[in-house]
């Protein structure tokens, strides 16, 4: 898989124009004006920058989650270094729009640097995107194009240090929309979780937990076709606990029918579950309930 260390390398391969600055590109249509197109297609491929980019749908297939969408609304994309990065022609854009790219080493001594991990949607998958109405469309270009008047001019001292205040801004206000996105479709995040729940039922009642242990959140994300960090967002904006935690109700919850088998000793019910260690099991289930599993079953039985 062909990867670009630089900027300029990356910008070489799309077959876009060189950029005015080694470290960050701003392409812009603006009102009147198109966007320089990359390559129609590419396979794989990797770059050690962040992107972000502003697009409206013209044809082809593309799904929000399991959904179709209605892309009349613009789409703003987020890729993170290392993403592996595909597509054909299939899928057309308008050429109006943006796109930033900056290198992640242009971030580096700033506080962005850290903050920016903190962005799920950096890890989303394309059907993921951020759908923008058109009021919130309208706030996003305007600190577009801000960072753009700033790219522009001749750099000084203070460049680096404005676009990268205004490129914080931006992704403040792009979690805000997620978080829009995410309580707009609360239907379907209802669905995910249980989704994500049948998926788990189905592998324990196969057998497969004990044969294969207990799942990665990644191994159930890729059944319901959503990526591993929009999976945990999701769920916890709806229920308020991460996949990972749901995973785990679910597991302590059929331990607690299993436990009810008087002759199973507790490592027998762990391996069951799919814990490589029972010790780990016992932590966890006391962990979640305050009891040990010895414990929960004297209890019950007492009841």
């Amino acid at each position: 898989m062909q990867h670009f260390k630089t900027l300029s390398e990356y910008l070489e391969y799309l077959e876009l124009p060189p950029s005015e600055h080694p470290m960050i590109s701003v392409f812009s249509s603006g009102d009147d004006g198109f966007m320089p197109c990359p390559k129609e297609s590419s396979p794989p491929i990797t770059n050690d920058c962040y992107s972000i980019s502003f697009k409206k749908f013209v044809k082809g297939d593309l799904t929000y989650g399991r959904t179709q969408y209605d892309f009349a609304n613009g789409t703003l994309f987020f890729i993170a270094p290392r993403q592996v990065m595909q597509w054909d022609k299939s899928v057309v854009f308008e050429q109006k729009g943006f796109s930033i790219n900056f290198h992640k080493d242009f971030l580096k001594g700033t506080e962005l640097a850290h903050q920016i991990k903190k962005y799920g949607f950096f890890s989303y998958s394309v059907n993921e995107a951020l759908h923008l109405s058109p009021k919130e469309e309208k706030q996003i270009k305007a600190l577009v194009e801000s960072i753009e008047l700033e790219y522009q001019n001749n750099q000084d001292e203070f460049s680096k240090e404005i676009i990268i205040s205004q490129l914080s801004t931006l992704l403040k206000y792009a979690n805000r929309f997620y978080q829009r996105q995410f309580i707009n479709r609360k239907e379907m995040s209802t669905d995910l979780l249980e989704q994500f729940n049948k998926k788990l039922e189905s592998y324990f009642d196969s057998g497969q937990l004990k044969e294969n242990g207990i799942p990665s959140i990644e191994q159930i994300a890729g059944q319901l076709s959503v990526s591993q960090r929009y999976l945990s967002d999701t769920l916890k904006k709806e229920t308020g606990k991460t996949s990972t935690e749901h995973l785990q109700l679910f597991l302590i919850d059929e331990a607690k029918n299993i436990l009810m088998e008087p002759h199973k000793a507790v490592s027998e019910v762990a391996y069951d579950l799919g814990f490589e260690y029972p010790a780990y099991f016992s932590r966890l289930f006391k962990k979640r309930e305050g009891v040990s599993p010895k414990e929960y079953r004297e209890k019950y039985r007492m009841n």
